[in-house]
């Protein structure tokens, strides 16, 4: 008997370290080649680790939320044969918030006697032995009140959806992962029926915060602990840019994008930063530097299933109305199925948020650091307007910007929205070059 050293495996980008956000194995599990170990994540990027071999877990070389360094031991497996394995780190493919990786490749390395879970520390495994750890066929008791399952987010969605408690759900896979096996199980052998009437709760359910939720804390707490941040809000009448919006939705070419607002706004976005150069910039307050961008990187805040992502539309002003739109598009999609890539993830030197019909009326923004603007979209509603002789109903909207302070004044950003608004007020003049 011998046995395999998985490593951290390099996931390239020059990272040097990993955050376990997830074991899928525990020691004891019997896995088969390919069967994925666990999941780390480097800035917004998930990687999960496959098996390599057949074997026994031995030993886990980390906990759930730990930092791993790159090379590191994680995970050590007996395998069948008579000489040890040796095993080095190699590079791996890092894929996207809930999306599956590639199967990094790792080679074997030789084992220490003196480590925790040695070949030497326990019974030799037959390989004729190695078979998939059977499924439950019965309900088992509810777990401990405050105990969360392990599942994926997909199966904890159709979980939610059916009003399915997964506390009460027994699961079969490794580390008594709940499968969308076992939940089809369950709902066909019927969930509990919920007790009538009120129930007091005692429960106090205690998540730590990792992967993806962990750095978007981290980002928000550095934004705001180093930025002070001024808001700015206004209100916007786009009555006109919505029947613009609709005439040019209805004979658009049946190849182009359906028009949100989201593009009118980006080029207006251009045209007012062109006039404030001060406005589209990085603040590298470590070194005391403003960096002014020629190029308008606009990130686009978007709601995933995973957390908050910033996709990046890069290079605005060399984009038209409709590029914006598919370009929108295709980052939206790519950030919510989990396929964006690192570098569509980063690089944004101003930043549009919006929770389209959720928007509220008005908005305070976190600036995504380094940046030193962020422009807010709120719902449009109609409301009554005076137009001098009488109250006409109008289309308004808007608009919650946060400034940087210490780079932006209060008349700059007051001068900024002024001419977002008054570019919105008269689409016509987002598209007059000069």
């Amino acid at each position: 008997m011998g046995e395999h050293v998985i490593k951290l495996p390099d996931v390239g980008e020059g990272v040097a370290e990993a955050e376990l956000v997830e074991w899928h194995v525990k020691i004891g599990d019997l896995v088969r080649e390919d069967a994925v170990l666990a999941a780390v994540m480097t800035d917004k990027a998930t990687v999960e680790i496959p098996s390599p071999v057949d074997g026994e877990i031995l030993w886990l070389g980390a906990e759930i939320g730990d930092t791993v360094p790159v090379g590191s031991p994680i995970v050590r497996i007996k395998v069948a044969g008579d000489a040890p394995v040796a095993a080095e780190p190699a590079a791996a493919e890092a894929k996207p918030e809930a999306k599956a990786a590639e199967p990094a490749k790792v080679a074997p390395a030789p084992a220490k006697k003196d480590e925790p879970g040695s070949a030497a520390a326990k019974p030799a495994v037959n390989s004729a032995a190695l078979k998939p750890v059977p499924r439950a066929t019965t309900v088992g008791l509810p777990r401990p009140e405050g105990e969360r399952p392990l599942a994926s987010p997909a199966v904890r969605m159709r979980a939610k959806e059916a009003g399915i408690d997964l506390r009460q759900v027994p699961g079969t896979g490794p580390a008594g992962r709940i499968t969308h096996e076992d939940l089809d199980g369950f709902a066909a052998r019927g969930a509990a029926v919920p007790v009538a009437g009120f129930q007091e709760k005692t429960g106090v359910e205690e998540i730590k915060v990792i992967g993806l939720r962990r750095r978007i804390a981290e980002k928000m707490a550095l934004a705001k602990s180093r930025i002070p941040h001024i808001t700015y809000v206004e209100e916007v009448d786009v009555t006109s840019l919505e029947e613009l919006r609709a005439k040019l939705n209805a004979s658009k070419k049946p190849d182009r994008p359906k028009l949100t607002l989201l593009p009118f706004l980006m080029r207006a976005l251009v045209k007012a930063v062109g006039e404030q150069p001060q406005l589209n910039a990085i603040y590298d307050d470590d070194a005391g530097v403003i960096q002014r961008h020629a190029g308008v990187h606009i990130g686009m805040a978007a709601q995933t299933p995973g957390g908050l992502m910033v996709p990046v539309v890069r290079h605005a002003e060399a984009r038209d109305l409709w590029d914006c739109a598919s370009e929108v598009n295709r980052l939206a999609d790519a950030a919510k199925a989990g396929t964006a890539t690192r570098e569509e993830l980063t690089g944004s030197t101003i930043t549009i948020t919006s929770l389209g019909a959720m928007g509220g009326v008005a908005t305070t923004p976190v600036i995504n650091y380094p940046e030193v603007a962020i422009v807010g979209v709120n719902k449009i509603m109609i409301r009554p307007m005076w137009d001098g002789t009488q109250f006409v109903p109008r289309k308004m909207m808007n608009l919650s910007s946060s400034f940087d302070h210490r780079v932006i004044d209060g008349w700059d950003a007051a001068v900024f929205v002024q001419r977002l608004k008054a570019l919105l007020e008269a689409p016509a003049m987002i598209f007059v070059e000069g």
